[in-house]
């Protein structure tokens, strides 16, 4: 087994920006941009904006003209944030929580939210506060994961099935929020306009290990009783032995209001 896996939490903001630079990451983020259809003049918020993964990219369609606003309850988050967007003098920040969005009501014109609502105590009161800051005929696009959809390839099913389990009861606040984002926006007062899946694909077990917490989650899920230990350490080291397989499914869902 390789000395790199069973690493410990990363931080927050590195973890962030190199998930959005994997190709899956990628790939759903263009899509979500385009749907969003951002152009010049928009004012644009962008809810959870930690490291400012997405910024640029929304400053450069809203053009000379418009304006993003990026929200984040982080301090530290809204700091590399701003250094990431140093010389863009369209962008602004502001330390919030999403359930209170500093924003006023009717203000904007395109927001997104990604992979934030899974974090948050209360998904529909944040969705409540999108509809209170957007205009008429503002879009929304939300993306998040669906985490009772993990699947970890081992020959041991019984302990993925059970590191899937304890992923969705344990480790993830609101585990299965990428399948209720079409339910919830509308709840909301959004018109549903389009829902795309993607899969993130994992081949190389160490991206993986990084990226879903395999290890760490794994030594928790034995901690708490969820899994047996030997069993559950047998589990994790043969996922490095050949070939290496894990995916779930992301939910994005663009609304008008």
């Amino acid at each position: 087994m390789s000395s790199a896996l069973g690493v410990s939490r990363p931080d927050q903001a590195a973890y962030m920006l190199r998930a959005a630079a994997r190709d899956a990451g990628r790939a759903y983020k263009q899509q979500l941009l385009d749907l969003l259809d951002v152009r010049a003049g928009h004012t644009v918020l962008d809810v959870g904006c930690g490291p400012g993964t997405d910024l640029p990219a929304l400053a450069e369609r809203a053009g000379a003209t418009g304006s993003v606003i990026g929200v984040d309850q982080d301090p530290a988050m809204l700091a590399r944030a701003r250094e990431r967007t140093d010389g863009l003098p369209r962008v602004e920040f502001r330390e919030g929580d999403a359930h209170d969005l500093p924003v006023a009501p009717g203000s904007v014109d395109r927001a997104k939210v990604d992979r934030v609502l899974m974090h948050v105590a209360d998904p529909g009161e944040v969705l409540a506060q999108l509809h209170r800051v957007t205009r008429p005929g503002a879009r929304i696009g939300l993306a998040e994961p669906d985490w009772d959809t993990l699947i970890v390839d081992a020959e041991d099913l019984g302990t993925s099935r059970a590191f899937t389990r304890y992923t969705t009861a344990a480790v993830v606040r609101q585990a299965t929020i990428g399948r209720a984002l079409p339910r919830l926006a509308e709840r909301a007062g959004f018109r549903v306009e389009t829902v795309l899946t993607t899969t993130p694909l994992f081949r190389d077990v160490e991206e993986a290990d990084y990226t879903l917490g395999l290890g760490r989650n794994l030594e928790r899920a034995i901690a708490a009783g969820h899994i047996d230990p030997v069993r559950g350490r047998r589990w994790f080291t043969d996922l490095s032995d050949g070939s290496f397989y894990a995916s779930f499914t992301l939910v994005s869902v663009v609304c008008v209001r």
